[in-house]
């Protein structure tokens, strides 16, 4: 059951960037980097460019505030990191990390731009890039799903040792699904009291169905006060506030 209490969703970009980066708490810093380790030792860097895809049941569980953090503490780790947005319908992270709406990953993929015009630094650290989702088009589905996404993410893993791409809740639409072809792995944000267990579930069978492998969850909006949430509870007390309009989605 969803508790709308729990969230707001007129959160301001400043308000929003309070949850992002090095302004985490030290608390929700650490269990980035927890996070951070259990990846690694899932996808190794032998591989080459890991890719790994971010997504939620619904929206307002906070998948793209836990797509700029995972990309964050990534890129903490000396690689180079490009983050994704691929909600090309309700995209939020040219606001929230002050950087250009356009041209974007829609610009790309029908030809309007190249791929060095897309990527842009963000000032949260220097070796994290950007591309953000761009003009919001009429089929957001049949370009992620095209064979030029399948180019593009290709070509940037010859300049990227990781790849995050911040993808739209997977009981809404199609495209998560369609994504998860393209990733090494999908992580799947789940918020406390507000997604219950059977749209959940049948999230993971959405993503099983196409052969996606989900690395793991990431709870967010856990109660503290909670036996054995202590700890996650804690490191992501902040986003009990968050909501779509700016705090991801």
């Amino acid at each position: 059951m969803r508790n709308k209490n729990k969230y707001r969703d007129n959160m301001t970009p400043e308000e929003s960037r309070k949850t992002l980066g090095n302004s985490l708490s030290f608390a929700a810093a650490e269990a980035y980097k927890l996070l951070r380790t259990n990846l690694e030792f899932s996808l190794p860097m032998e591989s080459g460019c890991r890719v790994i895809g971010v997504t939620s049941s619904l929206k307002g569980e906070g998948k793209s505030t836990t797509s700029v953090n995972i990309a964050y503490t990534m890129a903490q780790s000396g690689g180079k990191v490009l983050l994704i947005e691929a909600d090309m319908r309700l995209p939020t992270l040219a606001k929230r990390l002050r950087v250009k709406t356009r041209p974007g990953i829609s610009n790309l993929l029908v030809g309007q731009c190249s791929g060095n015009d897309v990527l842009q630094r963000t000032d949260l650290i220097s070796n994290l890039w950007v591309a953000t989702a761009g003009d919001i088009p009429p089929n957001p589905s049949e370009l992620l799903g095209s064979a030029n996404m399948k180019a593009t993410i290709d070509a940037m893993k010859d300049f990227f040792d990781v790849i995050i791409v911040d993808l739209p809740p997977v009981s809404a639409v199609t495209d998560a699904a369609l994504v998860s072809k393209l990733v090494d792995g999908m992580i799947l944000v789940v918020r406390q009291n507000y997604c219950d267990r059977g749209v959940l579930d049948e999230s993971v069978r959405q993503l099983r169905f196409v052969g996606a492998k989900i690395l793991g969850f990431v709870m967010t909006g856990a109660d503290t006060q909670k036996k054995g949430y202590k700890h996650y509870g804690k490191s992501y007390g902040d986003y009990k506030q968050h909501a779509s309009g700016g705090a991801g989605t």
